[in-house]
């Protein structure tokens, strides 16, 4: 947990969830609550703790403790938005606010992912691929068509209640080139950061979402004939031979936002 804090990922997530044996819940909960107090523990990065399963009571205590410096909590197999209210209810019964990672891995998840992402307190939507394919029980492929369609679907209850989504794990981190792939793959169905399960994929992952110089020169251009054509009453304008319209606007300034965020 201490090393994760010297990567470069926006948000680390502490496991107590798939990473531990049932029979050492206690042990890791005891360990997250003793880093998360730690008066030198003040990482750059948002830090998340994802939650059991099998007692949030517990979990929680830990989390919230005095002096924790958890910033939010992820909620596995989130199925409807009364997982969340019920969570941010508890969270606050204890006199915090955190952000609350919903993570959608299962059929009915990914079929209510529009309310889930509407549910106040909801920073982001985060997809999990593997565990919805054990519960479709389908098989698990390199292209991912098993999944394309909830994929794209969680994508769309995120946009559409204005949070983030967050894409899926790459499970072999070994896999330098597969990984880099999927990643510029979940650029191109809009999300906005991806799962990383090692340290070593974080700067992969990194450079996929941040844009190419090209494209932020190409926003830069977008936005300044944008504010020229606003002088003058014009709506649709010319960049590079491209006729811009609204669309095209909204594509330049999210451009120039993450490049800015990155």
């Amino acid at each position: 947990m201490r090393k994760a804090a010297t990567t470069d990922a926006d948000v680390l997530v502490f496991d107590l969830e798939d990473a531990v044996a049932p029979a050492r819940k206690h042990e890791a909960r005891e360990a997250v609550r003793s880093v998360l107090t730690e008066p030198d523990f003040d990482p750059d990065a948002e830090v998340c703790v994802r939650l059991s399963g099998l007692d949030d009571d517990a979990d929680l205590n830990a989390i919230c403790a005095a002096g924790s410096a958890a910033d939010g909590v992820m909620r596995s197999k989130t199925t409807a938005a009364t997982d969340i209210t019920g969570l941010a209810d508890a969270i606050a019964d204890r006199g915090r606010s955190l952000s609350i990672y919903a993570l959608i891995e299962t059929a009915a998840g990914v079929l209510a992912a529009a309310d889930i992402a509407a549910a106040e307190h909801v920073s982001a939507i985060v997809f999990g691929a593997e565990d919805l394919a054990a519960d479709l029980g389908a098989t698990r492929t390199d292209e991912g068509t098993e999944v394309l369609y909830a994929r794209q679907h969680v994508v769309l209850g995120a946009s559409a209640a204005g949070v983030d989504a967050i894409d899926t794990l790459h499970t072999d981190f070994e896999d330098t080139e597969g990984l880099r792939s999927d990643a510029e793959r979940s650029v191109t169905l809009g999300y906005d950061g991806k799962l990383a399960i090692h340290p070593a994929q974080v700067p992969i992952i990194n450079d996929a979402f941040t844009p190419a110089t090209e494209r932020v020169e190409w926003a830069k251009r977008v936005v300044a004939a944008r504010d020229a054509a606003a002088a003058d009453d014009r709506g649709v304008f010319e960049v590079d031979g491209e006729m811009i319209d609204a669309p095209l606007i909204a594509q330049a300034e999210r451009i120039l936002e993450r490049a800015t965020t990155r």
